[in-house]
């Protein structure tokens, strides 16, 4: 592993800072940190729960921006927001039992289908429609099932809790973003707690990070409430595609 200075920790401060910005509003910050994380040699393991603690800071600062703006409420999301936990929990404690290939090959192409979903439905989101299911149905359906995925594997979680605020619920996009940074701060908190207990985070660069992922995901919160639909879509979009792509490109490089 490469030697930690100075240097290093100021290009991961601004490397997470970058991911925060993006994570807040369009979800696949994990696709700038734990690439950078993995270039500095550590081990897998060790670059994942780093990830999961700095990864923390930034849905941690979006969550309370958030909060504090009452852009979400609490009480009324509870049960969504302890299934979440659940759900989190569970997928973290089976992926250290099973394989997660199968997982890694569905996965590029359920992003590139959000992506495409938003892209061709223009009017999605603009305002608040009629809620399709109840709160305590998607507590245990969205809520339990986003939860163990981010748990179980992870990346494109915001994108799936967003698009399934939207559809679900009939938050517009705003909304749903701030409802979905607060459940992805939860099963954040959830896989954290795991790491924790099996010694896999390197606190130094780790904190260093959190602290960069704070302050950008505090500017990309206030860009949700502020931009609304005009930067969201074009960002989920975006980063839907550029998620595809990379998990494309990894799946083909290890297999070759």
């Amino acid at each position: 592993m490469a030697e930690i200075t100075i240097q290093l920790m100021l290009i991961l401060f601004l490397v997470a800072g970058i991911a925060g910005f993006i994570d807040a509003i369009a979800g696949g910050g994990g696709l700038i940190t734990i690439p950078a994380l993995l270039m500095t040699g550590m081990p897998p393991a060790l670059a994942l729960g780093t990830n999961k603690l700095q990864a923390c800071g930034g849905s941690f600062s979006a969550s309370l921006y958030f909060l504090r703006k009452r852009a979400v409420d609490v009480r009324a999301f509870f049960l969504i927001i302890l299934m979440t936990f659940i759900g989190a929990t569970l997928g973290t404690l089976l992926i250290q039992n099973v394989d997660a290939t199968l997982v890694k090959k569905v996965l590029p192409v359920l992003v590139l289908i959000i992506g495409l979903y938003f892209l061709f439905t223009p009017s999605l989101g603009n305002e608040d429609r009629n809620a399709r299911i109840s709160y305590s149905l998607f507590a245990f359906s969205a809520g339990l099932g986003i939860g163990f995925y981010d748990g179980f594997f992870g990346p494109g979680t915001g994108s799936l809790l967003s698009l399934a605020c939207v559809t679900l619920l009939g938050f517009n996009l705003a909304k749903a973003t701030a409802h979905a940074k607060v459940l992805n701060f939860t099963s954040n908190i959830a896989s954290l707690i795991f790491f924790l207990l099996g010694g896999q985070i390197l606190w130094k660069l780790g904190l260093v990070m959190m602290l960069g992922q704070f302050i950008g995901a505090n500017l990309g919160a206030k860009m949700v409430l502020t931009k609304g639909k005009t930067l969201i879509r074009p960002m989920v979009v975006l980063m839907s595609f550029i998620m595809t792509a990379k998990m494309a490109y990894d799946q083909a490089w290890f297999s070759w």
